[in-house]
């Protein structure tokens, strides 16, 4: 008859136990030394070892002839204990047996000696279902048993055991089998069968068996029974109802392109493909725990198991995400996991925590909002490594507001540039200067033999600007000679001492150039003089606190705007008040708080409030 590989190939030796070495050495000294103790406790996960050491020590602990604290499995009481004739070793699944009355009926038991062995030995697998009232009938018996009896309880659930039984029993913790172990375990069994197993695919089966030996080997068989000899990658992938891992590594594209449509058409394929949606969440999280482990280890080979081409798949994902974007990936998931226990449409859930990862903004988690924050911060350290400058004390070029009023003409007399009249034709395109007509023998446009005498000074006062643009002094015009004539009426003019002139009389005039305010598009009545330098006394700081009114205000948002080119926006709709050494700013704009974060956004905005109000402040936003 054919048994299944778990139970065929079933440890008979401590040697035999594979990745338990902290348990099988202790378990084997007691029984060398004879130094045995009345109750056990074996915990850990399914699949790890904890009933086989069960059997095994039963066996060691009665065999005739034990090697080394090994059983010999020879004599006729390790025969009789494997093929179940020697009725000392009592096996209780506590599922089953789990009242008050089969306790009652086991301390009847242990009172009788043993018919065979030198033990009568209790193996109590799953010890942790046993009711409370089970528990405590089994305290006394557990603490003081007969000398013939030996007490092996069993669990995966440790911590629902009362600290009642913990305290009478000595404690030996299964851990998971490691991934590596499993797999050279696989090859051995696969050659003892005759099957030819890929390193690859014994991986795989690893993997998936997480940690429990038990679960590989009955994949393992699972794959043993299909009819193509070498059991491949895609042999487990068919006989454990997996897709493959491209559409793990496909969704995890979707998620940081943040493309809601192709997510949920691989995952409407899925469904009709019969992926198990529960599995399909469970996979995700591992993948994105394996983002997080490349992401934030140097050397993930040994903390991941998979190939050598997955590994490089997720690095190539990993540079895609950002360490919080993978967190609130895995909270997601793992909340759907959650919700798809509890609900009978479970693709919804799948379809809903597709869309909260490709969409933060439909997310109101504090997870999802320390994503968006984190991806703001990543996207002005790419404007940085960009090469956009972040002036923080030096002076940047100055830009022309978004509005400006209209301007009186300024006082800077224009050098080399022909007066135009009034009445000149406007072109489209304005004639290069090499290109322009030039007067002939200084001859001006205009007659001169009406002119009334003239103040020249006042003349060039009136001129438009000069132009802004730049031309090599090759192109430049010929100097026009000035023959004193005024290119208008005697009639039409008023003497400059009737200060009707646009500038004033010759004193305003002369006062005006020699203004500080000479050449800036305001007038030097509308310019609010900058603050006192900042003083050290409190008493100064404290007079200067207030509301800085719209117009200083717009000053210090040029300045900074200038100063620093990323914040040309972020200043709009705020204003601002001073309190001591703090300018803060009143504003909408959530964004602005995390821009001042940054050390050179800060001094910017600082050094423009100096600039205008004549004193340092730093800056701080009040929502």
């Amino acid at each position: 008859m054919y048994r299944v590989l778990y139970r065929k190939w079933r440890p008979q030796t401590f040697s035999d136990v594979v990745g338990q070495p902290q348990v099988t050495k202790a378990l084997a000294c007691q029984i060398k030394e004879n130094r045995l103790s009345h109750a056990y406790l074996f915990t850990g996960s399914r699949g790890t070892g904890k009933t086989s050491c069960a059997k095994i020590f039963a066996k060691a602990v009665n065999c005739l002839h034990p090697v080394g604290g090994d059983p010999c499995n020879e004599c006729e009481i390790c025969r009789g204990i494997d093929d179940g004739t020697v009725l000392d070793i009592v096996e209780i699944d506590a599922a089953s047996n789990r009242g008050v009355d089969d306790i009652r009926q086991l301390r009847e038991e242990v009172k009788f000696t043993p018919s065979q062995a030198k033990f009568r030995v209790y193996i109590v697998d799953e010890v942790h279902m046993l009711t409370i009232e089970a528990f405590n009938a089994l305290l006394k018996t557990l603490e003081e048993p007969p000398e013939h009896v030996k007490f092996i309880l069993a669990t995966t659930e440790v911590q629902k055991l009362p600290s009642t039984i913990l305290s009478r029993c000595q404690r030996y913790d299964f851990r998971r089998i490691e991934p590596e172990i499993i797999a050279k375990r696989l090859q051995r069994i696969s050659e003892e069968e005759g099957a030819s197993l890929d390193s690859d695919a014994a991986v795989l089966i690893a993997r998936l068996a997480d940690g429990g030996m038990r679960d590989a080997l009955s994949l393992l068989d699972r794959c043993l029974s299909t009819d193509e000899p070498p059991i491949t990658v895609q042999t487990v992938t068919a006989a454990a109802g997996l897709m493959g891992r491209d559409y793990l590594f496909n969704l995890c594209r979707t998620v940081a392109n943040r493309d809601t449509a192709a997510a949920l058409t691989i995952l409407d394929d899925l469904h009709k493909a019969s992926c198990d949606t529960e599995r399909l969440c469970t996979e995700l999280i591992n993948q994105f725990r394996n983002l997080l482990i490349v992401h934030t280890v140097q050397y993930p080979e040994k903390l991941i198991v998979a190939t050598n081409e997955e590994i490089e798949e997720n690095r190539k994902l990993a540079a895609m995400f950002t360490t919080e974007a993978i967190l609130r990936a895995l909270s997601v998931l793992s909340d759907a996991v959650d919700a798809i226990k509890k609900t009978q449409n479970r693709r919804v859930e799948a379809e809903m925590a597709l869309i909260r990862l490709c969409r933060p903004e439909t997310d109101t988690s504090v997870a999802a909002l320390a994503q968006r924050v984190a991806d703001l911060e990543q996207q002005l350290k790419n404007i940085k490594a960009n090469g956009i400058p972040v002036a923080v004390n030096a002076p940047a070029e100055k830009t022309a507001p978004a509005v400006q009023t209209v301007a009186e003409p300024v006082n800077a007399p224009a050098k080399d540039v022909p007066f135009a009249p009034d009445n000149a034709p406007i072109a489209d395109e304005a004639l290069p200067f090499d290109e322009a007509p030039a007067f002939e023998d200084g001859a001006l446009p205009f007659d001169d033999d009406d002119a009334p005498p003239f103040d020249s000074d006042l003349l060039w006062d009136e001129t438009p600007p000069a132009p802004t643009e730049e031309f090599e002094a090759d192109s430049a015009p010929d100097e026009v000679p000035f023959d004193g004539a005024l290119p208008f009426d005697d009639d039409e003019f008023t003497p400059p001492e009737e200060s009707t002139s646009l500038f004033g009389g010759p004193a305003q005039v002369a006062e005006r150039e020699s203004s500080p305010f000479a050449g800036l598009p305001f007038d030097e009545d509308d310019f609010i003089p900058p603050a006192p330098a900042v003083t050290t006394s409190a008493q100064s700081d404290e007079s200067s606190n207030g509301a800085l009114d719209n117009r200083t205000w717009t000053r210090c948002c040029i300045e900074a705007e200038a100063l620093c080119k990323p914040l040309i926006g972020h200043l709009a709709d705020s204003t601002a008040e001073t309190r001591g050494s703090m300018l803060i700013i009143h504003t909408k704009n959530k964004l602005l708080a995390v821009l001042l974060r940054n050390e050179g956004f800060s001094n910017a905005l600082s050094s423009a409030a100096e600039k205008v109000l004549g004193r340092k402040l730093t800056p701080k936003v009040e929502i």
